[in-house]
């Protein structure tokens, strides 16, 4: 009677190994921009059969837009429990900034796929862009930052972070901490804050262990 209960939670879990390897390396080809690539290239990479691509995906476009969407779901999920023990709204923004700019040096890979996607990530329903907007706005409800266009202030940060993390990329033995928290300072500061204010919120200690995502 317990046959057929075994056998298919062996078969999800080679369907769930497939699916993943696929998936990582969607992810390595995005993180190093190369995605005009074959099907085969990608089976070849992720040490699977060619057909069983299309038992998880129905194209290369569709693999790639579901790899960038894991890697903003990571993100979105480690963001959420650090800022968790936060109250203030700008103090949510400038820990998440902080923290997302630290993690250019524990997430490379993940970075990268951000940053090859270019500002078309600022528009997307996960990761940075719903969150920033959220507490942008918040922070001006509770007279925190200036009024101004949510929207748009929510691009100028994420202009702001994507230099930031273009430069921590291209130069690995710059201090993220420290060039994360100058941007943090000047951001806040954009969003009307006082120097001191920007400056106590880009400096405050973090939580000791950022949380890392899984290799």
């Amino acid at each position: 009677m317990t046959a057929e209960p075994t056998t298919r939670n062996r078969v999800d879990r080679r369907r769930a190994r497939t699916r993943n390897a696929l998936l990582a390396a969607a992810t390595a080809l995005l993180a190093e921009g190369r995605t005009a690539v074959s099907i085969q290239e990608i089976t070849d990479a992720a040490d699977v059969g060619f057909g069983s691509f299309y038992n998880h995906f129905s194209s290369k476009d569709e693999l790639f837009e579901e790899a960038v969407r894991a890697v903003l779901n990571t993100y979105g999920v480690l963001r959420d429990g650090v800022v968790a023990a936060y109250e203030d709204p700008a103090e949510v923004f400038a820990v998440s900034f902080r923290m997302t700019g630290r993690m250019q040096r524990d997430f490379p890979e993940g970075v990268r796929v951000i940053l090859h996607s270019g500002t078309s990530i600022l528009v997307r329903d996960e990761g940075l862009a719903p969150r920033a907007r959220r507490d942008i706005a918040a922070a001006q409800q509770a007279g925190r930052f200036d009024p101004m266009d949510v929207e748009m202030a929510m691009m100028a940060a994420g202009g702001a972070l994507l230099g930031l993390l273009q430069l921590l990329d291209r130069t690995p033995g710059a201090d993220a901490g420290e060039l994360t928290d100058q941007v943090t300072s000047r951001v806040l500061r954009m969003f009307g804050m006082s120097k001191e204010a920007a400056e106590r919120l880009a400096t405050n200690p973090l939580p000791r262990d950022l949380p890392k995502p899984l290799a």
